[in-house]
């Protein structure tokens, strides 16, 4: 292998293979330095691996991490070839971005879902391209990194870039901008001068030790972080004015506010497909709009789509979850239009954009949608300029205390979003405290 596949990495070799690459044990103690964690399952010999992180391949006691400094080889000559324009909002969150960047320190960009974060941030790494720095765009899921690739490939049109991900066919190579999910950090090292994380309230995320270490792992010490979200958890809140600054965008990028979530009773849905809840589909389809319906298992999705298949034989139609081999290519048969609607999990509550979709939350008060997977999911719908608009209906069989908060959530933001479309506060605002 060329030195360039070792620059800022980690890479797992033998400790019987030979180098001249810097090479570091791969456990202090029991600790694996390429995760972090201390979770080991013992091999002959009294030799062990880890467990935490074997979805990369398995690092053992055996193994060496070989790496090279990441030297920056890059011309400094990019082309920003991204012809659109920020609105008032953008620019002010895009120009503290470039800030941050300057500056060489941490900050969320609190955004609503529709706001144009993507856009927000083409500056700002059109800058740090231009410095010869190093960038990535890291997210949990693979369907946010699928998605967000082209869109930044686009407006990159002369920039190489590797996107990296479990479901990849593309081999790594060394190039100036990655795009990546966040278990790919795992194999950085002190890579990156400026990272940005999207979804960072996102599962597998929020709350993972090993992936936090992964993402402070991969970046420079003197980098900048900026973090993306519009629903940020309570930990990321409660640092605001204190270890971290943060820019709030209340308004969506087309002026429009999220549509809110209405709530509908039902009873027994999964034994019996409710009148109301057909009734409602029938209506959509007679309307040839696309939509989405949530569910809260995977085992909910074969039986519901098969009821549905019976009612309405003629309408294209499909499934996907987590764990689907054609995942993506049914997302992409939505996207495409070549489908009426999808049935899916929790997957697409967040980075995936539909433009002109209603969407329909069958078991809403289930456990699995949490508060903010509520308003992810409201945020599916009116993102388009020509349909700023739409339906957002949760049927539950019992008003709990999460479909409320999703409620009062939505109507906050929506109350924010009009007091900076009147006027009556600043275009966005950079907080220096956890109270808005």
């Amino acid at each position: 292998m060329n030195d360039d596949y070792f620059y800022g990495r980690q890479i797992v070799q033998p400790k019987t293979e030979s180098t001249k690459r810097n090479v570091n044990e791969a456990f202090i103690g029991t600790m694996c330095q390429r995760c972090g964690q201390n979770d080991i399952e013992k091999l002959p010999k009294k030799h062990f691996y880890c467990k935490a992180c074997i979805m990369l391949g398995r690092v053992s006691s055996l193994d060496n991490l070989v790496s090279l400094p990441e030297p920056n080889q890059f011309s400094g000559q990019t082309e920003l070839t991204w012809q659109g324009q920020l609105t008032t909002q953008q620019k002010q969150v895009s120009d503290t971005l470039l800030k941050v960047l300057s500056q060489r320190r941490t900050h969320l960009v609190w955004a609503v879902t529709g706001a144009g974060k993507t856009e927000m941030l083409f500056p700002v790494i059109y800058k740090a391209l231009n410095q010869k720095l190093r960038v990535a765009i890291i997210s949990p899921r693979i369907d946010v990194i699928v998605e967000l690739a082209p869109r930044i490939q686009a407006a990159f049109e002369k920039t190489d870039i590797v996107v990296l991900h479990g479901n990849q066919v593309e081999q790594y190579r060394y190039t100036q901008l990655v795009l990546a999910t966040t278990h790919q950090m795992l194999r950085f090292y002190r890579a990156f001068d400026l990272l940005i994380v999207d979804e960072i309230d996102s599962f597998p995320f929020a709350g993972d030790k090993m992936l936090a270490y992964a993402v402070n792992k991969a970046k420079k010490v003197n980098s900048a972080l900026i973090y993306l979200t519009a629903t940020p958890t309570t930990t990321l809140r409660k640092q605001l004015g204190k270890t971290l600054t943060a820019s709030y965008l209340p308004l969506r990028f087309h002026q429009h506010l999220l549509p809110e979530l209405k709530v509908k009773l039902v009873n027994n849905w999964r034994k019996r497909l409710p009148r109301k809840v057909e009734q409602q589909i029938k209506e959509l389809i007679q309307l040839k709009r696309q939509f989405l319906i949530f569910l809260p298992r995977v085992a909910d999705l074969k039986p519901l789509y098969q009821k549905l298949n019976k009612i309405f034989p003629e309408i294209k139609s499909d499934y996907v979850y987590a764990a689907d081999p054609q995942r993506q290519a049914k997302v992409q048969k939505m996207r495409d239009g070549e489908i009426q609607y999808l049935m899916t999990t929790t997957i697409l509550e967040r980075g995936v954009t539909f433009p002109g979709i209603d969407v329909l939350i069958l078991g809403a008060d289930d456990k699995v949608f949490s508060e903010n997977a509520l308003v992810q999911i409201a945020g599916r719908v009116g993102r388009s300029v020509t349909r700023p608009y739409g339906l957002v209906l949760a049927y539950v069989q019992h008003i709990n205390l999460k479909v409320l908060a999703a409620q009062k959530q939505i109507m906050t933001m929506n109350r924010r979003g009009r007091a900076v479309k009147y006027k009556s506060k600043p275009d966005s605002m950079v907080i220096e405290s956890e109270k808005l």
